[in-house]
């Protein structure tokens, strides 16, 4: 496939996914925020106490998103991270359409390296591949970010479990992501679980 042939098949895919995500009701997106916060809990809970769990660093900062529209609710696994005391880092976009950081709820502006004091990196998508390609809003924002993330920390992206596809159509601008954080859990591609 050619390049304009992977632009419009993400185009066409993003069309689907959107008018899918659409259609969830207000109920639903309440449990699916629940339900994420209840997973990454699940899965981070011991780090966040500073329990061995093998090579992995203690969780003391992760990077969030500030959901809009149809997005995944991240506003629970927000409150969550404040009553752990995990400081949570948000992006704000750049004039130049690049990511820069601060402290949720409104911290002063960090700047774009301020992505690599977390731990874990929690991106939005609107598909992930389990090969790690994810499928973002086509503006680039998070492509670029993670370009600045370093070996030892962990990108998930967020996502319906029906949005976890056998593949998604990328080309190699696209950043590929360690792993994903769905409303059933957390789940890693390759070795990045042990990260």
């Amino acid at each position: 496939m050619n390049c304009p042939d992977f632009a419009l098949a993400k185009t066409s895919l993003r069309r689907q996914l959107l008018v899918r995500r659409g259609q969830h009701t207000d109920a639903h997106r309440a449990q699916t925020a629940t339900a994420l916060a209840r997973a990454f809990a699940a899965e981070f809970e011991p780090r966040v106490r500073g329990e061995p769990t093998g090579t992995a660093a203690p969780l003391r900062v992760v990077a969030v998103y500030l959901s809009f529209a149809t997005e995944p609710d991240t506003g629970p696994l927000i409150e969550w991270l404040a009553d752990q005391r995990v400081r949570a880092l948000a992006p704000t976009l750049l004039p130049d359409a690049d990511l820069g950081w601060m402290d949720v709820p409104d911290g002063p502006p960090l700047g774009l390296d301020a992505i690599t004091d977390a731990e874990v990196i929690l991106v939005p998508a609107l598909a992930v591949d389990l090969s790690g390609h994810r499928l973002g809003r086509g503006g680039g924002s998070y492509d670029r970010a993670l370009t600045r993330v370093r070996p030892r920390q962990t990108v998930l992206a967020v996502v319906h479990d029906d949005e976890v596809l056998d593949a998604v159509p990328f080309e190699p601008h696209d950043r590929i992501v360690d792993g994903v954080l769905t409303p059933s859990g957390v789940r890693y591609f390759g070795t990045a679980a042990d990260g």
